[in-house]
């Protein structure tokens, strides 16, 4: 049996209580101290903090999802089957764009996320788009936007930067049979890379993202992906653990096993040591959940969209600088993307914890349950 302080230190944390870390790896990665005491920010919903200061919700206009092609898609990837881009806010045309992006901030949008559905090549067609692009950016210049770019080339590139993108986002997918047998794709893992190489040639803050699981819930491609991300020093990297709530029955996916992807974590933070590492929203519900963001606290990264129970107590108590901001599901295409201002949130304090929940006979600190001995 490994020991582990750790391990200790997470059994305190009343939450937690059930979720089985695995002894061998925490060891591994509490002996490798890559975590130390860096600063991590927990984007959530709604809450009061430990001040007692009411802070008001993004809204769900903050950040909308806004797709070019509807519910459209040509490859209709077997994770998503296209699913994802329905509950979009549809812009057909350049004119519903403009009008689109005009109705949203009248609403208190800062930002948004463009996207749409892929071509057979995993290219989405943006060409008609970039002048009212420009148009938004030169009116609302304060006005966010990133953009799901697909597969690009130098030229494409340069267009979206040229345009007044701020934010370029794409899946980086490190095996060749994950291509062809979730995407439905004949393109090669080097297209990716060389599209990644163009992305962050530009002035936009390019922000790839490694999706743990892909290949129907097994780890096959990403740690080639991390090799690629690491030779072209993005902005940040989001990492998310597949979700495929519409897998085909033929082709179920497995649950990803959370040990692997608290492996993971472990890596990117050795071979990213300095690019802000952040959790996305998308991974499994329940106490894998639990699992998966106890690894991603021990293991360093920057960033964790709406972390499980009890995660936030478990950082405090491992020593993390913690803040906390909140944060709708807009933080997806939000603050992950824009990532991260180093002042932001509300900075979070065991000793403040532990004398707040001591006046409060409930024993909860905004939502936040605090174990104190």
């Amino acid at each position: 049996m490994v020991n582990s302080p750790w391990l200790d230190i997470a059994a305190k944390v009343e939450p937690l209580d059930g979720v089985a870390l695995d002894p061998a790896l925490v060891g591994q990665i509490e002996r490798a101290g890559i975590a130390a005491r860096s600063g991590i920010n927990f984007y959530t919903p709604t809450f009061k903090s430990y001040v007692t200061s009411e802070l008001a919700g993004c809204g769900k206009s903050a950040w909308p999802a806004v797709s070019i092609t509807g519910g459209e898609c040509a490859l209709a990837c077997d994770h998503c089957k296209a699913k994802i881009l329905e509950p979009m806010i549809p812009a057909r045309t350049p004119e519903a764009l403009w009008r689109v992006v005009n109705e949203q901030i009248s609403q208190g949008a800062q930002g948004m996320l463009l996207t749409g559905g892929s071509n057979h090549r995993n290219e989405v067609e943006y060409d008609a788009y970039y002048p009212v692009v420009r148009r938004i950016k030169d009116t609302f210049p304060a006005f966010k936007i990133a953009m799901h770019t697909a597969l690009v080339d130098r030229a494409i590139a340069c267009r979206m930067a040229d345009a007044g993108i701020d934010a370029a986002m794409m899946d980086v997918i490190g095996a060749q049979d994950t291509i062809a047998q979730v995407y439905h794709l004949k393109r090669r893992v080097a297209d990716f890379e060389r599209s990644l190489e163009y992305l962050t040639a530009t002035s936009m803050k390019t922000v790839p993202h490694i999706v743990i699981g892909l290949h129907y819930g097994r780890l096959l491609g990403e740690w080639e992906a991390l090799e690629i991300v690491a030779r072209h020093k993005p902005a940040a990297l989001v990492l998310v653990v597949v979700m495929p709530f519409y897998a085909p029955a033929q082709r179920p996916f497995v649950t990803p096993d959370a040990r692997q992807v608290g492996r993971f974590f472990m890596d990117a933070r050795r071979r990213l040591p300095d690019t802000p590492l952040l959790l996305g929203c998308a991974r499994p519900a329940g106490r894998v959940k639990a699992e998966i963001d106890s690894y991603a606290v021990m293991a360093g990264l920057n960033g964790i969209a709406h972390p499980a129970d009890g995660v936030v107590e478990l950082a405090v108590r491992l020593g993390r600088d913690v803040r906390v901001t909140p944060a709708c599901c807009s933080i997806a295409v939000g603050d992950e993307v824009m990532a991260l201002e180093r002042d932001a949130g509300i900075r979070v304090d065991l000793q403040d914890l532990i004398a707040e929940r001591r006046a409060r006979p409930a024993g909860k600190l905004a939502g936040i349950p605090i174990v104190t001995g």
